[in-house]
Parts: C-alpha cells; sequence; structure tokens
C-alpha cells in the first residue's frame, strides 16, 4: 500500500528500524505488568515483522500518512506506539499494547483492531500462537476499545479464526459501493 505521508519521504525525525531507542517507545503499561517485556533484538526483530504484516493488511495512520510501526521511530512522539510482552501465564502468546499519541486519538478503536487481525490473521508469519493488543487506559475510550478487543480474542480463541469485520446476519444488509448497507426495500 502506498499512501503518501505528509511529511513526504524524508526520514529525519525517525529512528531507524534497526535500532531500539527505549526513550522513543511508550513505556509498558498495566496490560503488560508482570510479563516479559520485550526490548532490544526481540523487540526490534518482532517489530521489523509487525511492519511486514501491517503494510500487507494495510494498518495505516491516516494522520500521519504511513504504516502503524513506523509510529515507533517517530521522534515527535517519543510516548507512542506498540510495546510487547510474552505473556507468563500463557505459552506462545504475545501481548502488544498501544499508546496512541494524544488521549483522544480518533483511530485508535481501529489502529488496534487492525493491528489484532493482522497478527492473528498472519500468525503462521511469527512464533506465537495469538497476540492479544489493548489500548493504552490513557485513551478516553479505553474500557470500550478494549471491551471489544476482548470479545475479538474470545472469538478467536473460542473458533480459531480472526472474526470477519463485516457485520452479518439479516441485519448486515447487502454489500455497496459505499460499504454495507440495509437492502434496499428494507425499512430504515
Amino acid at each position: 500500500m502506498n499512501i503518501p505521508s505528509i511529511r513526504g519521504n524524508d526520514d529525519e525525525g525517525f529512528d531507524d528500524y534497526d535500532e531500539f531507542v527505549p526513550e522513543h517507545v511508550p513505556e509498558p503499561g498495566e496490560f503488560l505488568r508482570g510479563n516479559e517485556i520485550l526490548a532490544g533484538d526481540d523487540h526490534l526483530d518482532f517489530h521489523e515483522l509487525t511492519r511486514e504484516l501491517f503494510e500487507e493488511r494495510g494498518v495505516y495512520d491516516i494522520t500521519f500518512g504511513y504504516n502503524l510501526a513506523r509510529l515507533n521511530l517517530d521522534q515527535r512522539h517519543p510516548d507512542a506506539g506498540f510495546r510487547y510482552a510474552e505473556a507468563a501465564d500463557e505459552e506462545g502468546v504475545l501481548l502488544a499494547e498501544f499508546t496512541p499519541t494524544t488521549e483522544f486519538c480518533p483511530q485508535s478503536d481501529t489502529l488496534t483492531k487492525g493491528a489484532f487481525r493482522a497478527w492473528n490473521g498472519l500468525r503462521e508469519r511469527h512464533d506465537y500462537d495469538a497476540v492479544w493488543v489493548r489500548v493504552d487506559p490513557m485513551h478516553h475510550e479505553s474500557h470500550r476499545i478494549n471491551g471489544e478487543l476482548r470479545a475479538l480474542q474470545e472469538s478467536f480463541e473460542d473458533s480459531g479464526e480472526v472474526p470477519d469485520p463485516r457485520p452479518s446476519g439479516p441485519e448486515a444488509g447487502v454489500p455497496t459501493e459505499r460499504g454495507y448497507d440495509k437492502e434496499p426495500d428494507a425499512p430504515f
């Protein structure tokens, strides 16, 4: 996917993908506490794969015009991005916590769900059976978003499949050029 950046192709103000700069990534939050936090090469290896998966699945921060994995490298936002930890009580599970740039980031819902779908939909590409995702509690809608992420996780645990994001059932409607609408003769 090639979404032009408002910053152009300028790499000034960004760390390289092959350098772990602790002061340019968010502190691990409560979702990661008590688990094995990835740092250094472990963080870099998973984050490089994240960049590839996000590119393939189109997980882009439209505000900044780049692959969401690049947020970890953006020196303008040293407290934003993803941190990872291997779950202490669930073998084969990675935990990913997203800290948005602001507490009112309008894309946090979409971005965390997109990340969940990319990591779990392409899990044959990494060493984990599953990746559970949460947004940092600093976001004003973190309770709702994390509840929806827990529901995705439970559905995935029950079925082994990443839930389809499209609506289903009789109220779902039909696909149109604008998205999913009710049947043309269905009451509104």
